[in-house]
């Protein structure tokens, strides 16, 4: 398929095109790679589902006569394009498809899809970008959607694929990368945490991800992270503390939900990463039994799933707690001081030595 194209002079590292083209020919020379992944769990893919009531309202007003869609189709390339320059900023465009269709969508997946559906001759511009890799494509794809109304979730599951991303985005990458492994790989929260690979997850990968960034910067993962081995001591550890959360609150854990459990809930899991600070670090817990032994004294002080929690001067129903600020820093003080508390007090019962022996005195 040839193109005639306007050639925009805007990186020297990527050729960037805009020409008008059907939504018929789109679909025959670009595909939408849906996001997903295989049964290793490795990422594949890029775009999110098919949202159908936004593809429908799309439709039904691209149906009217009068309509327009100034708003350009995002395609990159890698292989498969050829282009051909011409005087005053003009080319020619030329897409082979003898090995199938070599564009992937980046941005416009609902609009093409909505198009596809319109029995309507309709034209629609394409912004055509031509990367050097599969890399540079996805790191396109995440740069470009990063500003837009898409699912932040989707951005974020994406991160650790791409390189070269910008500082604030670099440690939610390392974060995304620690959660999905956390929840593909076998650790004690396989399958837990929704993400749009894993829809029907119970824990919401956001605060998941929240957790290990606050710990990544300020934590015990901060030291664990670094060396050639750091990720997996990071999971390992991660994997082992909630194995341990199961163990103390199986009633508010196996079979619950977030509506059903605050421990599963958004407030919950935002605490408990708090507590896993506290004994991580004060107690130097690390396997599934140090973790074990140091929740013991939370037992028959929380209110996962019924009751009320009494905090200081204030009772509160289980289920009122919400993901909000006040309630999460109301938790997260009303736990941390309990495993703080019991911490002291194991020190203190800890005996103490008689007189203590220098070489010198060996």
């Amino acid at each position: 398929m040839i193109f005639n194209a306007v050639c925009a002079q805007q990186s020297h590292e990527h050729v960037v095109l805009s020409f008008a083209a059907r939504a018929s020919d789109v679909l025959r020379f670009a595909s939408i790679d849906r996001i997903g992944r295989d049964e290793n769990g490795e990422l594949s893919g890029f775009q999110r589902p098919q949202v159908a009531a936004h593809i429908r309202e799309i439709r039904d007003y691209l149906e009217k006569p009068n309509s327009v869609l100034p708003n350009p189709i995002v395609v990159a390339f890698i292989e498969g394009v050829d282009v051909e320059y011409l005087e005053g900023g003009l080319a020619r465009l030329s897409i082979d498809m003898s090995n199938g269709a070599p564009g992937l969508v980046v941005d416009g997946q609902q609009r093409l899809t909505a198009l596809a559906e319109v029995g309507r001759d309709f034209q629609l511009f394409v912004s055509a970008l031509i990367c050097r890799d599969e890399a540079e494509l996805r790191r396109q794809f995440v740069l470009i959607n990063n500003s837009k109304p898409l699912p932040k979730s989707l951005i974020y599951e994406l991160l650790p694929t791409v390189d070269d991303l910008p500082a604030r985005l670099g440690r939610r990458s390392e974060a995304a990368d620690l959660t999905a492994r956390l929840n593909f790989e076998a650790t004690a929260l396989k399958g837990y945490i929704k993400q749009h690979t894993c829809p029907e997850g119970i824990i919401t990968d956001t605060v998941m991800q929240k957790i290990i960034m606050e710990s990544l910067n300020n934590g015990v993962l901060r030291d664990l992270s670094h060396g050639q081995k750091g990720a997996d001591k990071c999971v390992r550890l991660i994997s082992n503390y909630f194995d341990a959360v199961k163990r103390v609150f199986p009633e508010a854990w196996h079979g619950q939900s977030p509506v059903s459990s605050r421990l599963l809930h958004g407030v919950g899991i935002q605490a408990m990463g708090d507590v896993m600070e506290v004994l991580a670090q004060r107690a130097n817990a690390r396997t599934i039994e140090e973790f074990y032994d140091g929740l013991q004294c939370l037992k028959g002080k929380t209110a996962w799933t019924d009751g009320e929690w009494e905090f200081d001067g204030e009772t509160r129903r289980w289920k009122s707690l919400q993901n909000v600020n006040r309630d999460v820093a109301l938790l997260k003080h009303y736990l941390v001081t309990i495993v703080k508390a019991d911490q002291r007090r194991r020190r203190k019962a800890q005996p103490v030595p008689l007189f203590e022996t220098s070489e010198g005195d060996a």
